[in-house]
C-alpha cells in the first residue's frame, strides 16, 4: 500500500468514526488501535497503555486539572456577577458602557478561569439580562457575551496553550505572555464595536420614539453615585489580586506552571470561602465533581489524540504530509493562509483541543520550515480556534448562551456573533502585519528567543 493510499485511508476512517457520534477521544482511540492492529506489529498493542502514559507523563499537563479546579472553583461563586456588577456600575456614564462592561468582565473572569465556557455561563448570567431590561437587542447581547467567552482560550492560564506548549515544544511563559496583548487587541476591538452598535441602537430607539411616542429603555440615562461604586470593589478586589499574584509567580520566576496552577487553585478555594462562605462539604462538593468530570473528559481526549498521532508518526503519515507540503514549494503567507483556513475548516467539528494535537505533527514542522515563529504562530492559531467556538456547527458558546437564554432565537445568537468572527479575523491579520504584537511582551520579559523558529 503507497503512503499516499495509507494516508487517505486512515483520514477517511477517522472521519466515519467523527461523523458516527462516537465522543472524540473513543473515536480517536479506536482509529489509533486500529490501524495499530492492521499495520503496525503485533507488539504495538501490548504497548498501548504505555505509550499513553508515556505521552501524558508531562509535568505541563499537570496544570491542567488545577487550573480547572481554579475556574470551577471561582465558576461556581458570585465572582462572575459580581465582577460584572462592578464593572457595570464604573463603566454606566460611558456610552455603550454596559456592552463595554461585559467585554471587560468577560476578559478579566477569563484570565482568572481560564475556561470560555464557564466565562460565558458566569458573566452571561447575569450580563445578558442585565442587557436586555436596559434595551440592548438579544442578538447583540449573547453575541458580546459569546465572544467576550472565547477570550478564554487565549488570556493565560489557557489550558489551550498549555496543550499547544507541549505539542509545539516551546516555552509555555513564553506563550501565555504572547497571548496578553493579543487578547487585549480583541478586547479593544469588541468594546470599538460595543461602542459602535450602541449607537446605532440608540439612534434607532431614538427614531421609534419620535414616531411612536414609545420610549425605549436604552433612552434612559443611568448613574451611580461614588460611593456606590467603590461598595462594589471589596468582593471583586481579592480576585484580580489573585490574577496578579499568579502572573507574578509565574513569570517572576517563583513558581513553575504546575505549582503556580496549584496555588491559583488553593487560593481560589479560600477567596470564596472567605468572601461567599462556601466552604461547608456540601457547597465544595460540586466543584469538585465538575473538577473531576472536566478534567477526565479532557485528559482522554488528550490522551487518545497523542495515541493517535503516535500512530500517524509511527506509520510515516504525518512526515510524509509535511514534507508533501514542504515540496509544494508555496511562499510562506499562503502556506500560512492554508494551515489557518484548514484550522477554521476544522473549526467546524471539532474543539481546540483535538485540532492542535492532531494537526500538530503535520502542521508545525513546514511552518517552522518556513521561518515563522511558533510562538507568534500560537496565538494565531488560537485566535483562529476561537472562531470556532462561536461558528456553527460545533459553537460551543453558542449552545452555552442558548442554556442561559432559551428565549433567544437561535438565528438571532448566530447573527449576533458575526461581527465578532469578523473582528477576530481582524485581528489575526493585523498580528500578521505587526508580528510584535504577540512577540514584544514574551521578548521584553523573558529576553529575546536564541533561536527564532
Amino acid at each position: 500500500m503507497t503512503m499516499l493510499t495509507l494516508g487517505l485511508l486512515f483520514g477517511a476512517v477517522t472521519l466515519l468514526f467523527m461523523f458516527s457520534g462516537t465522543p472524540i477521544s473513543f473515536a480517536l482511540g479506536s482509529v489509533a488501535v486500529l490501524f495499530m492492529y492492521i499495520f503496525m506489529p503485533a507488539s504495538a498493542l501490548n504497548t498501548v497503555t504505555q505509550n499513553v502514559y508515556e505521552e501524558m507523563a508531562s509535568i505541563t499537563l499537570l496544570s491542567i486539572p488545577l487550573f480547572i479546579l481554579k475556574g470551577a472553583a471561582i465558576g461556581r461563586s458570585r465572582a462572575g456577577q459580581d465582577l460584572y456588577a462592578a464593572m457595570h456600575v464604573w463603566m454606566g456614564r460611558i456610552p455603550g458602557g454596559l456592552g463595554i462592561a461585559n467585554v471587560f468582565a468577560c476578559a478579566l473572569f477569563a484570565a482568572m478561569a481560564g475556561s470560555s465556557p464557564a466565562t460565558c455561563s458566569a458573566i452571561g448570567s447575569a450580563g445578558i439580562p442585565e442587557m436586555r431590561k436596559r434595551g440592548y437587542s438579544p442578538g447583540f447581547a449573547a453575541g458580546i457575551i459569546a465572544a467576550g467567552g472565547t477570550l478564554g482560550i487565549l488570556l493565560p492560564p489557557s489550558v489551550t496553550m498549555i496543550l499547544y506548549a507541549v505539542a509545539s515544544e516551546q516555552s509555555l511563559g513564553r506563550l501565555f505572555l504572547a497571548g496578553i496583548f493579543p487578547g487585549l487587541l480583541l478586547v479593544a476591538l469588541f468594546a470599538c464595536y460595543a461602542v459602535m452598535r450602541y449607537r446605532k441602537e440608540y439612534q434607532l430607539a431614538e427614531t421609534t420614539f419620535k414616531a411612536t411616542g414609545k420610549a425605549s429603555p436604552l433612552l434612559e440615562k443611568e448613574s451611580f453615585s461614588t460611593r456606590e461604586k467603590f461598595e462594589m470593589l471589596p468582593r471583586v478586589v481579592p480576585f484580580v489580586l489573585l490574577l496578579i499574584g499568579v502572573m507574578v509567580a509565574l513569570y517572576g520566576g517563583f513558581a513553575t506552571p504546575s505549582e503556580t496552577a496549584g496555588l491559583g487553585a488553593l487560593l481560589a478555594l479560600v477567596l470564596i470561602a472567605v468572601i461567599y462562605g462556601v466552604w461547608r462539604p456540601r457547597d465544595v462538593a460540586p466543584i469538585l465533581t465538575s473538577t473531576l468530570k472536566e478534567s477526565t473528559m479532557l485528559m482522554m481526549i488528550i490522551g487518545m489524540s497523542l495515541l493517535f498521532s503516535y500512530v500517524m508518526s509511527f506509520l510515516h503519515i504525518s512526515q510524509s504530509t509535511a514534507e508533501w507540503v514542504v515540496g509544494l514549494h508555496l511562499s510562506r503567507w499562503i502556506l500560512l493562509a492554508t494551515v489557518l483556513v484548514m484550522v477554521i475548516i476544522l473549526g467546524f467539528f471539532l474543539p481546540p483541543v483535538s485540532i492542535i494535537l492532531m494537526t500538530a505533527p503535520i502542521i508545525l514542522p513546514p511552518l517552522k520550515a518556513a521561518g515563522f515563529d511558533l510562538i507568534w504562530f500560537g496565538v494565531l492559531m488560537t485566535i483562529v480556534m476561537e472562531t470556532g467556538l462561536i461558528h456553527p456547527p460545533v459553537g460551543l458558546n453558542i449552545f452555552v448562551i442558548k442554556n442561559i437564554a432559551p428565549d433567544i432565537p437561535l438565528s438571532d445568537i448566530i447573527w449576533g456573533v458575526v461581527p465578532f468572527v469578523a473582528l477576530m479575523l481582524l485581528a489575526v491579520v493585523l498580528i500578521c502585519i505587526f508580528p510584535g504584537i504577540a512577540t514584544a511582551l514574551p521578548d521584553a520579559v523573558m529576553g529575546l528567543a536564541k533561536v527564532k523558529s
